[in-house]
């Protein structure tokens, strides 16, 4: 793709994320989604391969259905109490409409069986984009209206996502299936504290966007895209190897690990709301998605190649790393003792 098309879609994708971040409109939210959608539509289907392509169109029929009821759930608020502040949603019907709408952009069960196969049909740069930066305006949409959204129907919606998320996790072999329904768990996880703790929900987010970034760049510095190739990768680079492995079980939130911080404190604050029945379904569900995440780390670092294969493979190359690879790999790894400090913040 043309560098100029490139930066121009970058900073359309900045624009309109900064737009809905930053409005108290709903059109106006509403206008930052859709540019964000037109943004990352060239990103998605520019391979010219059939599955991409096909990705690109499940992606924009979803997304102009969610941004469809994202406008008709604050024009039903604004027949209802006359503001079309995002913050003003006071009408129990249009609240309801609003968190499908979220649901359906961010890939929260049920809607989301769109998320994989889309993921899995763009590159792994794109996928980033797809599961860090694309999910932060709608987050940021739920974080304003937290207090008027429906409890029941988003824990019932966060502990299907950590149910799906990990059950159909299991028997992937492509990692960016693995790391989308990784995804639709750790949405769950936001999901269920929305409500209670606004802000621990977005320190959820940054974290998860964190890991996922270091988790997605080191399998696209070392080109894998499926368990039998993740297989051989100790062999070229060691090093980005056992990184990956940390990385992954912080993901999947061990201690000591930075990953286990967030689930530490969501676990914590539903039992001070009275729900310890609802964080023991969710800790106990997140053992699904700790299955493929310990299968990945077992290929990346434990396992050897069962068979030597047929065609060729560059086994000793010296590839450069990427500084941000570094510094986030640090970071998702080695958080959880500046805690405290952390915990003040939120």
């Amino acid at each position: 793709m043309n560098p100029q098309a490139k930066l121009i879609f970058a900073l359309s994708l900045l624009l309109g994320s900064t737009i809905t971040i930053s409005s108290n409109h709903w059109v106006m939210a509403w206008t930052g989604l859709e540019i964000n959608t037109l943004a990352i539509l060239p990103l998605i289907s520019k391979s010219h391969h059939p599955r991409a392509i096909e990705a690109a169109t499940k992606y924009f029929l979803v997304q102009a259905a969610a941004s469809t009821l994202i406008l008709f759930s604050s024009m039903t608020n604004a027949w209802y109490n006359g503001q079309w502040d995002i913050t003003q949603l006071t009408c129990p019907t249009s609240s309801v409409i609003l968190t499908t709408a979220i649901a359906m952009k961010l890939g929260l069960a049920p809607f989301h069986f769109w998320f994989p196969e889309v993921l899995q049909g763009c590159q792994l740069t794109t996928g980033l984009l797809l599961s860090t930066a694309m999910k932060f305006p709608p987050i940021t949409l739920l974080y304003m209206t937290s207090q008027s959204l429906n409890p029941t129907l988003l824990t019932t919606m966060a502990i299907l996502s950590a149910a799906l998320g990990g059950w159909m996790g299991l028997n992937q072999t492509q990692t960016r299936k693995i790391l989308a329904f990784s995804s639709i768990s750790h949405l769950g996880w936001m999901a269920i504290i929305i409500i209670y703790s606004p802000k621990l929900a977005l320190l959820n987010f940054y974290l998860y966007a964190m890991m996922t970034a270091t988790v997605f760049l080191i399998l696209n510095t070392i080109k894998t895209l499926k368990l039998s190739t993740l297989m051989t990768t100790w062999a070229k680079t060691p090093s980005l190897s056992a990184v990956l492995m940390l990385a992954l079980l912080s993901l999947a939130g061990l201690p000591p690990l930075t990953g286990f911080l967030p689930k530490w404190l969501i676990i914590q604050e539903l039992v001070n709301q009275e729900m310890a029945p609802t964080a023991t379904i969710i800790s106990l569900l997140s053992l699904l998605s700790l299955f493929f995440y310990l299968r990945l780390a077992y290929c990346a670092t434990i396992t050897l190649p069962p068979h030597t294969t047929n065609h060729m493979k560059q086994w000793y190359t010296n590839k450069p790393t990427n500084v941000s690879v570094a510094i986030l790999a640090t970071m998702s790894i080695t958080l959880l003792p500046i805690s405290p400090m952390i915990t003040t913040l939120v």
